[in-house]
């Protein structure tokens, strides 16, 4: 999973202080020679900035990327949705706009395919007990409990579950098991871990 801001590569701890690490064209060319299964771009200012998805950038990147790409970042509709799917990617990910309007989710799968709709949940631990899922960047808290949530949006027929964990971004210290533990024995769908 590459982390795009500003078309630079950052890496993040807990979702904040993005840190500069390089080029992304770059680091998709060594994956190519590493025969990495997959890569995930996700540009972290698109729907923070409510701005449009960068496809100049994300046509470059998928030129050059030599396995299935999958981007997510600022998608709000169908025709985006499809422009992105026409650059060479094989999946889009989508985040808040499933929280905010999982209707349209709906829609965009039927659109272009229930296998190319991947739903990234970013979750964070609250105070006391168990885990909410988060929306920008982690800044915006729901109350959604993400059990109920990996329902919802399997039962509208999204392709893959990402599970993101906020209290172990760029921690390096290891996966969520709780988390993952409890998320899988709910859902069949594919499920994909990120952070630690």
């Amino acid at each position: 999973c590459l982390l795009i801001q500003d078309n630079g590569l950052v890496k993040t701890i807990n979702f904040g202080s993005p840190k500069y690490v390089g080029d992304s064209i770059n680091a998709v060319k060594i994956f190519n020679e590493m025969q990495t299964d997959e890569l995930i771009v996700l540009d972290i200012d698109a729907t923070v900035k409510k701005i449009e998805p960068d496809y100049k950038m994300i046509e470059h990147i998928a030129s050059e990327c030599r396995m299935p790409l999958c981007y997510g970042g600022g998608i709000k509709n169908c025709e985006q949705a499809s422009r992105i799917l026409s650059l060479g990617v094989e999946k889009i990910s989508i985040g808040s706009l499933a929280v905010e309007s999982p209707e349209i989710i709906e829609s965009i799968a039927m659109k272009v395919g229930m296998q190319s709709v991947v739903v990234v949940v970013d979750i964070k631990k609250k105070l006391f007990r168990g885990y909410e899922v988060v929306t920008h960047n982690g800044k915006v808290k729901t109350g959604i409990d993400p059990v109920d949530f990996v329902r919802r949006m399997q039962d509208i027929g999204i392709g893959e579950i990402v599970l993101n964990s906020v209290d172990k971004d760029g921690t390096m210290s290891g996966y969520d098991y709780k988390m993952v533990e409890e998320l899988r024995s709910h859902i069949f769908c594919p499920m994909t871990i990120l952070g630690g």
